[in-house]
């Protein structure tokens, strides 16, 4: 180009004046080949700083200005997305917004739209894409768990969250209860009557356990002490059972509801017991929970003094003090049928202490979990089951204690697991509410139905089977300050496995 030309040659004056620009302009030619309005706004950014006094060598110069007109291009195409992408999404919003509201009111929603903002269409699609996900997935998993999960009752009447809930063993059959609200109290099944609150606890009530052979409670609170009661309680007429709650399908949760039925303070005839049988206070910390051993003549609890304490019954002395975990307890548990205790501790392990051998006192560790370690309870076989924060599950043998034999995955934290004795079936407390099924191997069996009409509205802290009660046959308790009785129709379950 004739261009080129000139800038290759001359070497006077005139020359070096001239050499520079039609060396940029070459440049920026070469650069730019279809866009001439950025060609003269680049040869106009040139000749502006031709007229300054620069004392940048004009190789330099050139390279800037070929530099700044190709930011300012990218600014300009960067400019001109964002307008035709906000565009884009308003016309899609309402679009999405027309197709929604077109098959509201096809379903025969009459709802009334006029001038909507754009926070309350969006919360309008977030609510009805929500209920309708809800819908659509609860009706799969949900519809046989439903068949042979029932409601059968609820237990109102404490004022803060429940920690603990078990069965006694021996007749009358009651259900027994451990509550934030620093009482514990006996429920009537048949009726879900409160027949006695029990008030000597100064903290919140962790956990609840029944003496094997007699009318006696063990409870253990956050005021560093377990206390074992007596209790003497009169059945009442049992009443028709009434459906609480059967729906055609799951429906949204209003999460938001607090405060569980019924009065908060619970019922006024209800009795009540203040003075304890038994202290134990040895510990330095919150008793976060306690269990009889096998015969009900000792029991052992756990604090969040890192120690297990085992005591008479009888004389409340001190027997031994099991130390070893790294972290607070948070559980422990007692073998059905023999002298074998274990720990659960927040270090993510367990322990398994074997008072067979009166001379001997062995223990044995399991890591298997990588956070808190909720609760560990035994099968009347030779399993461990363990639960954890870590959101699994894990069926151990005592005879082989390296690894589980079973995993359970969940979505969510589980809390104080109960195991029914004759069948065999794990019960799962969630922190998201849910309680859920699964037998030994590690097969979901069931969800325990939730909704806004029944089910836990909080988080679920622990389960307790009861495998002779004809009608009432698990339940659970939560922070929604309620017990539940469940009906589990068991062959049912086992048979659709």
């Amino acid at each position: 180009m004739p261009v080129e030309g000139s800038g290759g040659g001359g070497g006077g004056a005139g020359g070096v004046g001239r050499q520079p620009k039609q060396k940029r302009k070459s440049h920026s030619l070469s650069i730019r080949r279809t866009n001439s309005a950025e060609q003269e706004r680049s040869g106009s950014h040139r000749d502006a700083l031709d007229t300054q006094d620069s004392k940048l060598p004009m190789s330099l110069r050139s390279n800037l200005l070929d530099l700044f007109s190709q930011i300012e291009r990218e600014f300009e195409n960067l400019y001109i997305e964002n307008i035709e992408c906000e565009y884009y999404c308003g016309t899609v919003c309402f679009r999405v917004a027309a197709e929604v509201i077109t098959a509201m009111l096809c379903c025969g929603q009459q709802t009334k739209y006029s001038s909507h903002s754009t926070s309350q269409l969006s919360q309008k699609l977030k609510t009805t894409y929500k209920a309708s996900t809800s819908k659509i997935v609860s009706s799969f998993k949900a519809t046989t768990s439903r068949a042979v999960c029932q409601l059968v009752r609820e237990y109102v009447g404490h004022r803060d969250g429940i920690w603990d809930v078990s069965v006694s063993r021996l007749h009358p059959v009651v259900l027994g209860t451990a509550s934030a609200d620093h009482s514990a109290a006996l429920w009537s099944i048949e009726t879900g009557k409160c027949l006695l609150k029990y008030l000597g606890h100064a903290g919140s009530v962790n956990s609840i356990k029944f003496h094997p052979t007699e009318q006696m409670a063990l409870t253990a609170s956050g005021d560093q002490t377990a206390h074992i009661w007596r209790y003497m309680v009169q059945l009442p007429a049992p009443v028709p059972v009434v459906d609480v709650g059967a729906s055609g399908e799951d429906e949204i949760d209003f999460s938001d509801k607090d405060e569980a039925d019924g009065d908060p303070d619970g019922p006024s005839d209800c009795p009540t017991l203040r003075v304890a049988s038994t202290a134990l206070r040895s510990h330095q910390g919150v008793v976060i929970c306690a269990d009889w051993l096998v015969g009900g003549k000792q029991v052992v609890t756990a604090s969040w003094d890192r120690a297990a304490n085992l005591y008479d019954v009888e004389t409340s002395e001190l027997v031994h003090s099991l130390t070893g975990h790294d972290q607070e307890l948070t559980h422990c548990c007692t073998h059905p049928a023999q002298r074998l205790v274990v720990t659960s501790s927040r270090d993510t392990t367990f322990r398994l202490w074997d008072f067979r051998d009166p001379a001997i006192h062995s223990v044995n560790v399991f890591q298997g979990h990588t956070d808190t370690v909720t609760s560990a309870v035994f099968t009347l076989g030779d399993n461990v089951v363990s639960g954890s924060d870590d959101r699994t599950v894990k069926v151990w043998d005592l005879k082989n204690m390296r690894s589980p034999i079973a995993t359970i995955r969940t979505d969510s934290a589980v809390n104080r697991i109960s195991i029914s004795v004759g069948q065999r079936i794990i019960a799962l407390p969630h922190d998201n509410r849910q309680v859920r099924l699964f037998d030994m191997n590690g097969v979901r069996l069931a969800r325990l139905p939730r909704s806004n009409r029944q089910g836990h509205r909080r988080m679920a802290c622990s389960t307790a089977w009861s495998d002779d009660n004809p009608s009432c046959n698990l339940f659970s308790c939560g922070f929604d300050r309620q017990a539940i009785g469940w009906n589990i129709n068991i062959p049912a379950l086992l048979q659709e496995k």
